[in-house]
C-alpha cells in the first residue's frame, strides 16, 4: 500500500475531530440537530483552514444512512464512499477550471434530477470566487430557489470577490486561521500516535511556518521527518525553513539592554553567517519588543505563540516601558529605510546602533561603551561651568585656607521651624543633597543648641561633577547656538541684604542692565529703501533673535541681589506717568508717535522715548533704559526710515539711552488709561442702581473687574 501523506490521513471525518472553529460547528451541528437546514452555505478563510473537511462531513450527516444527524456513523455505505471521495450525490466543482459560463449551466441542467443514492444532491464549488460574472448571473435563480433535494455548498479564500447577490443568498461562515499554540497541540498528538520524536521547539518553528494553515503544518512535518530521517529536530527544521534562530533575537536585545556595541556588533555577525533576510530579523526583533510592551501593560495577556512567554517577561522586568516603546518606533523607522541603504547588513546595524546611540543617557542602565557627544558647542559648556563657579565663588565663606587637605567643611543648615524636617528644606533651584566625605579630623562634640543637619560640600571643593545633574542636563541639550551675553556681571556679586523696595531693586537693575547693552554707533545718511515688516527678522548681522528662551533657573547658585536683577530686567516694567508733563518737543513727539507708520518692536521703542532736540535734519530722542533689552541698531534704523517717510526728507536720528524727564507716549496712554479707569470706577460706585443693591443685599463692588467701554485694547 502507498503512504498517505500525514494531511490526507488525519482529515477530519467528524465534527469531533475537527481542530478550533467552534464558532461554525456549534452553528452546524444546532442547525443540523434541530433540522434547520439551509439551502446554501458559504465557508470562507485561508487555505488550510477546512473549508472542504466541512463540507464534506456535512455532506455525511445530510446522507447518513441513520438519518440527519450532527454525528453521522461513518460505517455505512454512504460513510465510507464520501471520505474514499466515490459518493455519486456528491458533486465536487473547481470553479477555477470552470469559470465559463457553459460550464455553469450544464451544471444547472443536472440540478433538477433526483439523487441516485442519497437524500440530498449536495454540489460543493471550490474556489467559487473563480467563477466569471455571466456564471454568476446563471447561478443566482438557482441558488435562491433550488429544488428541495438540492443542497450548495460553497468555498472560497477571497470573498471580497463574490457579487452581493451571491452572499445574500447564503448562509456564510468564517473560518478562522489556526493559532500555533493548536497547531503545536494538534501536531503533538499526531506525532505521539506515529511514534515519531520530537522537540518542542520544533514542533513551535513548524507552528508559526505554517501562518494559520492546518495543512500547511502537516506538510511541513511530513517534509521534516523526511529531513530529519525519522525525528524532528529544532535544528533540522530550521536549516530545512531556513528560518532565523529566535534565541539570537533575545541575544541582540540583550546586548542593547546591557548597552555594550561589542557584544552587539557580535550577535550581528553570528546573524550574518546564516545569510538571513534583515528586513525580517528587525521584523522579529519588532515582534518581540510589541509582546515585552503587552507584557508590561498585562504580563497575563502574552500569549506563547513563539514557546518564549519567559524569556518575555524577563526582558518586560529588565527593560523600562518607555525604551521599549522608544526602541520599537526606531525600528519601524529602521525598517522603512532599510531599502535605501547601500548594504543591508550595515542598514540592520546601523539601526541598532542608533537605538544604543539615542538611548536615555540618564537611565541607570546607560551604554557601557561611552559615546562620543556631538552638536555640544564646548564654550556653552564653560561658560555655563563658568557662571556656576563664579556664583560659587562668591557665595563662599572667607576662611583662611585649611592647613592639610583641601576637604569640604560640613555646613549646618538650621531648621527655620520645629513643623520643618530636613526634607522639607528647598535647596536652591531643587539641587540635589550631596553627602560630604568623611574628614580625617576628629568631629566636634553635638551640642543640643545646635539641631542636627545633613553636611554639604563645601563651595571650595565643587567642581563640574558636582554640579546639579539637572543643570548639566539643560547646559547638554541646548543647541549649538551663538553664546548669549551673560545676564550677571562676570566678577563675582557680593552679597548684599535683600531687596525691599522698588527703588533698590530698581538700581539693582540700573546697575546690571548697562552691561548687556551694546554701543549705539551713530546714524547714518538715510538711503531710501522700503519699508520692512516689523514681523520679519532683520538682515543686519548686529541682530541676532535667538531660537530659544534662556531659563534663569540653568545658572545655578546665583545669590538673591543678581537673580532678582535678572528679573527686574526681563520682567516688562510698568509705565508709570512721569513726573512733569510733556511739554515743547515732547508734547510734539506725543502728536506725531501716533502717525508714523511704525509697529511691533520697533513701535514699543518709539512709544517709550521722547524727543530732546532738532537741529535741522539731525534729531535726539531719549529712551529709557529700562527698555533696552528691545533697542539696537536695527530698530533705531527702522524709526529712521519711518521718521522719513513721514517728513518725505531725510533725517539723521540719534537715540541715547536716558531716561526720558517728559511724559513719552507710553506713559501718556498709562495716564489715560487710569483716569478712564478711576472715572468708571466712580461711575458704577455713584450709580443709584447699584448702592440699592449694596444696601438692600449687601452686594458689594470688585474694583478689578470694572473695565471702561470705551478703553483701547493697545496702548
Amino acid at each position: 500500500m502507498s503512504y498517505q501523506v500525514l494531511a490526507r490521513k488525519w482529515r477530519p471525518r467528524s465534527f469531533r475531530e475537527m481542530v478550533g472553529q467552534t464558532h461554525v460547528l456549534k452553528a452546524l451541528i444546532n442547525a443540523l440537530d434541530s433540522q434547520r437546514l439551509h439551502h446554501a452555505y458559504l465557508f470562507t478563510g485561508t487555505r488550510g483552514v477546512g473549508k472542504t473537511t466541512i463540507a464534506r462531513i456535512i455532506a455525511k450527516c445530510l446522507n447518513c444512512e441513520t438519518g440527519i444527524t450532527s454525528t453521522p456513523c461513518g460505517e455505512c455505505s454512504v460513510c465510507r464512499e464520501i471520505d474514499e471521495g466515490r459518493f455519486v450525490d456528491l458533486i465536487e466543482i473547481d470553479a477555477a477550471s470552470r469559470t465559463k459560463v457553459e460550464d455553469t449551466r450544464e451544471l444547472l441542467d443536472n440540478v433538477q434530477y433526483a439523487p441516485s443514492r442519497g437524500r440530498f444532491k449536495v454540489y460543493l464549488i471550490d474556489e467559487v470566487h473563480m467563477l466569471s460574472s455571466h456564471s454568476f448571473n446563471a447561478l443566482l435563480k438557482t441558488l435562491e430557489e433550488p429544488p428541495p433535494y438540492v443542497k450548495f455548498i460553497l468555498a472560497t479564500t477571497d470573498p471580497q470577490k463574490l457579487p452581493a447577490t451571491i452572499l445574500s443568498r447564503c448562509l456564510q461562515f468564517s473560518l478562522k486561521n489556526m493559532t500555533p499554540e493548536r497547531v503545536v497541540e494538534h501536531l503533538t498528538h499526531v506525532l505521539g500516535v506515529e511514534n515519531v520524536p520530537f522537540e518542542d521547539d520544533a514542533l513551535w518553528l513548524l507552528g508559526r511556518a505554517a501562518d494559520g494553515s492546518m495543512r500547511d503544518a502537516m506538510s511541513l512535518t511530513d517534509q521534516a521527518i523526511a529531513f530529519g530521517e525519522g525525528k524532528v529536530l529544532a535544528s533540522d527544521v530550521r536549516a530545512m525553513l531556513g528560518t532565523l534562530d529566535h534565541g539570537q533575537v533575545f541575544d541582540v536585545l540583550a546586548a542593547l539592554i546591557e548597552g555594550d556595541a561589542r557584544s552587539l556588533l557580535e550577535a550581528v555577525r553570528h546573524l550574518a553567517e546564516q545569510g538571513p533576510d534583515w528586513s525580517g530579523v528587525l521584523s522579529e526583533i519588532l515582534n518581540v519588543l510589541h509582546r515585552v510592551a503587552i507584557a508590561q501593560a498585562l504580563p497575563e495577556g502574552v500569549d506563547n505563540g513563539h514557546g518564549d512567554r519567559d524569556r518575555v517577561l524577563a526582558l518586560a522586568q529588565a527593560l523600562p516601558a518607555e525604551d521599549v516603546q522608544f526602541y520599537y518606533q526606531m525600528g519601524l523607522i529602521g525598517r522603512r529605510d532599510l531599502p535605501l541603504a547601500p548594504d543591508p547588513r550595515g542598514g540592520f546595524e546601523m539601526v541598532l546602533l542608533r537605538m544604543l546611540a539615542f538611548r536615555p543617557a540618564d537611565a541607570d542602565n546607560a551604554p557601557t561603551q561611552p559615546l562620543k557627544s556631538v552638536g555640544i558647542n564646548p564654550a556653552t559648556v564653560d561658560s555655563q561651568t563658568a557662571v556656576a563657579s563664579s556664583a560659587s565663588a562668591a557665595s563662599r565663606p572667607q576662611t583662611a585656607p585649611a592647613p592639610v587637605i583641601d576637604t569640604p567643611a560640613p555646613v549646618a543648615v538650621p531648621e527655620p521651624a520645629a513643623a520643618k524636617t530636613e526634607e522639607d528644606i528647598d535647596l536652591p533651584w531643587n539641587a540635589p543633597k550631596v553627602v560630604a566625605p568623611a574628614t580625617a579630623a576628629e568631629p566636634e562634640p553635638e551640642t543640643e543648641s545646635e539641631p542636627e543637619a545633613e553636611d554639604e560640600p563645601s563651595p571650595q571643593s565643587a567642581s563640574v561633577a558636582e554640579i546639579p545633574e539637572a543643570v548639566l542636563d539643560t547646559v547638554a541639550e541646548q543647541p549649538d547656538l551663538t553664546p548669549m551675553p551673560a545676564p550677571v556681571p562676570a566678577s563675582p556679586v557680593p552679597e548684599a541684604p535683600e531687596v525691599e523696595s522698588s527703588e533698590q531693586r530698581q538700581a539693582a537693575a540700573d546697575a546690571v542692565t548697562p552691561q548687556m547693552i551694546e554701543h549705539v554707533p551713530d546714524a547714518t545718511p538715510y538711503v531710501p529703501a522700503p519699508m520692512e515688516r516689523d514681523d520679519e527678522p532683520p538682515p543686519d548681522d548686529d541682530y541676532n533673535e535667538p531660537d530659544i528662551d534662556i531659563d534663569p533657573a540653568s545658572f545655578a547658585y546665583l545669590d538673591d541681589l543678581a537673580h532678582e536683577a535678572v528679573e527686574a530686567v526681563e520682567k516688562e516694567p510698568e509705565l508709570l506717568p512721569a513726573a512733569k508733563p510733556a511739554t515743547g518737543l515732547a508734547a510734539d513727539w506725543l502728536e506725531l508717535f501716533p502717525k508714523l507708520p511704525i509697529s511691533g518692536m520697533t513701535g514699543s521703542i518709539a512709544a517709550n522715548c521722547t524727543l530732546i532736540s532738532v537741529e535741522g535734519d539731525n534729531w535726539l530722542l531719549h529712551l529709557d533704559p529700562a527698555h533696552s533689552a528691545l533697542f539696537n541698531s536695527t530698530q533705531q534704523r527702522r524709526l529712521n526710515d519711518a521718521l522719513n517717510q513721514y517728513h518725505e526728507r531725510t533725517l539723521n536720528l540719534s537715540i541715547e539711552l536716558i531716561k526720558p524727564e517728559q511724559e513719552t507716549p507710553a506713559q501718556a496712554a498709562a495716564r489715560r488709561r487710569a483716569d478712564r479707569q478711576k472715572q468708571a470706577e466712580a461711575a458704577i460706585h455713584s450709580d443709584p442702581f447699584i448702592q440699592q443693591m449694596m444696601q438692600q443685599f449687601g452686594a458689594s463692588i470688585r474694583d478689578d473687574t470694572i473695565v471702561p467701554v470705551d478703553a483701547p485694547t493697545q496702548a
